[in-house]
């Protein structure tokens, strides 16, 4: 059975050293969850631009330290993301085997949605003992 976590969270994205002529980015990542996940995760992230407006990628791994639903632990989140001419394509997936004391059987997917310049995020998954 999937549970359900909802909240909001602040992202602070610092660029790390980058090559220009690459158009290729690096940064280092730092979000604060609150709602049924409270806690803060740190990451990094590779990116990638190009010549075409609205079309990028990046991939990014973090590791997300808290409580959800109550439960301590940590665990960590891989990111895939595209962007084709303004299209989004983003998955956000628990590294199978990554949660720690109260989470260690922890498997979902989260997804991510920005209004008004909050950030939401929604998180389904399973807990298996």
């Amino acid at each position: 059975m999937a549970n359900r976590a909802t909240g909001t969270f602040e992202v602070k994205l610092t660029p790390q050293e980058q090559d220009e002529q690459s158009k290729l980015g690096r940064f280092s990542i730092d979000k604060q969850f609150e709602g049924q996940l409270e806690g803060t995760s740190n990451g990094q992230m590779l990116s990638a631009s190009t010549e075409v407006e609205g079309s990028a990628a990046y991939v990014a791994i973090e590791r997300v330290s808290g409580r959800l639903n109550g439960q301590r632990g940590e665990f960590v989140l891989q990111h895939r993301a595209t962007m084709s001419r303004g299209v989004p394509d983003l998955s956000i997936t628990v590294v199978p085997d990554s949660g720690t004391e109260e989470l260690i059987g922890l498997s979902g997917k989260m997804s991510l949605r920005i209004e008004e310049g909050k950030h939401y995020y929604e998180f389904e998954y399973t807990l298996e003992k």
